[in-house]
């Protein structure tokens, strides 16, 4: 099945009982069983309910894996891979990457015994000298939040096989249609599908997409135990979003080109941060294992002044200034004081994200009054 078709149909089937194309919101807390233990494949809505069940075939349909589990938001998801882990053990994970897990490895789960080291992975030679006997996970992303670096994930993928450690890979900004880290050898996909999964900024979710079947039932132990999961009207308005997700994307990826090629000429910006520039040092490893480049792209000023960038920041009219990304609506973020705020200081700008970096979530509007929406508020 070709991937149009995939996202189109992924995990809908018509309704048994009605014939309805579209999944019915299964909006109900419990199911009458005939007798007790003996009941139609539903107990309780927090262990099962039939529109998330039609949403996690579909996430492993569109991902190209066995199973998919739907969470309430993607550090939910990304709470249930490190609650596989036990005290003593150590998690390699990207230097650059969405504050909101930075935040979930350092202020919740190190105080349980856990050990995490933060490494450089776009050379993945810099994972070897921290691998030791009780590394149990390298957790990645790419490209990565905020600064678009490119990690390789079969280069990754082969020392976490070769070393028997889990590899989790954070595929929110490429999405399925763009890459599919499981193909390349993850043992576990995680997206924030509040992002361009639901597409449209009304919906706050995550999952996780995997083919072990061990590793789901651990997995799923966890999504039933510790309780959170999205309710059905999420699941149904998520499953509404993937099937436009080919059509929405492909407009993303365009756009995104075209902003990022503006901003490059523009004669007040600095850096532009975007791995479809062939001089992009991830360039190569972006090519290889994506279909296209994406539509988020950080950039600086040529002056490098915070002030300036936060004059910017508050001048747009059609960029909103606005956490999140992924949605069909263009967005605008400030980084050091919003999605990455709880990375310290002096952590961010040694990994090279500075106080002024501006980072874009670019839409699906009219690539030119984003130009000129820009343009506008950088001026000349």
């Amino acid at each position: 099945m070709k991937q149009a078709t995939k996202f189109v149909h992924a995990g809908v089937e018509p309704d048994p009982s009605t014939g309805a194309i579209m999944t019915p919101i299964y909006q109900t807390s419990t199911y009458v069983q005939e007798a007790p233990g003996k009941h139609k494949g539903y107990e309780y809505a927090r262990s099962q309910n039939p529109t998330r069940k039609a949403l996690e075939v579909a996430f492993a349909t569109i991902e190209n894996a066995k199973f998919g589990l739907a969470f309430s938001s993607g550090v939910a998801a990304t709470d249930a891979v490190v609650k596989l882990l036990q005290p003593g053990d150590e998690v390699i994970a990207a230097n650059d990457m969405y504050g909101g897990t930075y935040r979930l490895f350092m202020k919740i789960f190190e105080k349980f015994g856990l050990k995490f080291h933060y490494v450089n992975m776009q050379d993945v030679n810099n994972i070897l000298p921290l691998v030791n006997k009780n590394t149990k996970l390298i957790w990645t992303e790419t490209p990565t939040n905020p600064l678009i670096n490119i990690v390789d994930i079969a280069a990754v993928a082969a020392i976490a096989r070769q070393n028997k450690i889990l590899l989790a890979v954070d595929n929110t900004f490429a999405t399925p249609y763009l890459q599919n880290p499981l193909d390349l050898g993850a043992d576990i996909v995680m997206h924030s599908v509040t992002k361009f999964l639901g597409g449209h900024s009304d919906v706050i979710q995550g999952c996780l997409m995997m083919n072990d079947q061990e590793l789901r039932e651990k997995l799923y132990f966890i999504q039933k135990s510790s309780g959170a999961v999205p309710g059905p009207m999420d699941c149904f308005l998520v499953m509404r979003g993937l099937k436009t997700l080919h059509v929405r994307m492909q407009r993303h990826c365009e756009n995104g080109a075209a902003i990022a090629h503006f901003l490059r000429s523009h004669p007040r910006v600095g850096k532009v941060y975007w791995c479809g520039f062939e001089d992009h040092a991830g360039y190569s490893v972006a090519k290889k294992q994506m279909r296209n480049f994406g539509s988020m792209l950080s950039f600086s000023l040529k002056n490098d002044d915070v002030n300036e960038a936060r004059r910017v920041l508050s001048s747009t009219k059609l960029f909103a200034l606005a956490e999140s990304l992924g949605g069909v609506e263009s967005l605008i973020n400030h980084p050091a004081s919003m999605t990455h705020a709880s990375i310290p200081r002096e952590e961010r700008i040694k990994n090279g994200l500075s106080d002024s970096l501006i980072r874009l979530s670019v839409g699906i509007e009219d690539a030119d009054d984003l130009k000129e929406d820009l343009d506008r508020a950088i001026g000349r």
